[in-house]
């Protein structure tokens, strides 16, 4: 390893990203509020530093070598950990510093006030928080440092650099709408949920941001899939405290062969926060047994 590499500025991993997005330095630098020299040997430098060529540039304009196109996404997972860092430091300073717990907006609703309630009662947790959001985005704040901890789930939510504590695990429940002749049914089973005529399935985002194949509505946001639900467009299979959000011309039927989902407290790995500690010892003794 080039004994450089180690002394990689912020800034100049900053710089080359607003290049590799930009492929065009003059672009870059009015971005950046600077002018094009200094930006020319940045990248330079950052590259005497790597030891490698991130860039190619030719008439036609700028190009990313092999070592750039792996730069372009290691510099912005670094520059969101540098980020990320300096909010948890932040708050961590302030004097009326609170902990900040995502979740998606009706998700375990029953598990969230409890939890809210105990760290309430709780001397070493400050108060917490809660930032509600959308299908998928929890990972980000907690990556970011825009969320402390978060209420996550498995399989469904993208775990990936977190520590873990499962708190519950649960079926899942079919959301339709309540004057369709399946509402009247006891359980459904995943076959017939998946192919009801004129009734397809929501299609939620994959972990990558993309939607798998198929003829329901792409949706991301409870309240338009709420809609959709009302309106006889589409159904979806949840975990069962997922229902809050329900509405009352909605219906939820037990899906017993949908596989199980477990609610988990998520937060970024290490973490050496007491608040934190703290809330994590909190949420532990609401925890139930598996089924």
């Amino acid at each position: 390893m080039n004994d450089e590499a180690a002394d990689v500025e912020v800034r100049e991993l900053r710089y080359f990203l607003a290049v590799a997005e930009e492929l065009h330095f003059g672009r870059a630098a009015e971005r950046l509020g600077i002018t094009q020299p200094p930006l020319s040997r940045a990248i330079r430098q950052l590259e005497r530093r790597i030891g490698a060529r991130l860039l190619d540039r030719d008439r036609q304009g700028v190009t990313l070598t092999a070592a750039g196109e792996v730069l372009r996404t290691e510099a912005g997972t670094a520059l969101d950990a540098v980020a990320a860092a300096a909010r948890r430091t932040r708050r961590a300073g302030d004097p009326e510093r609170h902990l900040v717990l995502a979740t998606k907006a009706g998700a375990s609703h029953e598990l969230l006030r409890g939890l809210l309630d105990a760290a309430a009662r709780e001397p070493a947790v400050p108060p917490v928080e809660v930032l509600l959001c959308e299908v998928g985005e929890q990972a980000g704040l907690l990556r970011t440092g825009r969320a402390d901890a978060a209420l996550m789930h498995r399989p469904v939510d993208d775990l990936k650099g977190f520590a873990t504590e499962d708190l519950h695990t649960e079926g899942q429940v079919a959301i339709l709408p309540a004057a369709h002749p399946l509402a009247t049914r006891p359980r459904l089973t995943l076959a017939e949920v998946s192919d009801v005529p004129g009734l397809p399935m929501a299609r939620w985002p994959r972990l990558d941001g993309t939607y798998p194949d198929g003829p329901g509505p792409e949706v991301r946001a409870q309240s338009q899939l709420a809609q959709l639900v009302s309106l006889g467009k589409t159904l979806l299979v949840i975990p069962a405290s997922s229902r809050a959000w329900q509405w009352p011309d909605h219906t939820a039927i037990p899906v017993p062969d949908a596989p199980p989902v477990t609610t988990v407290l998520a937060w970024p790995a290490p973490s050496h926060s007491r608040p934190l500690a703290a809330l994590i010892r909190t949420a532990r003794s609401l925890r139930t047994p598996a089924p």
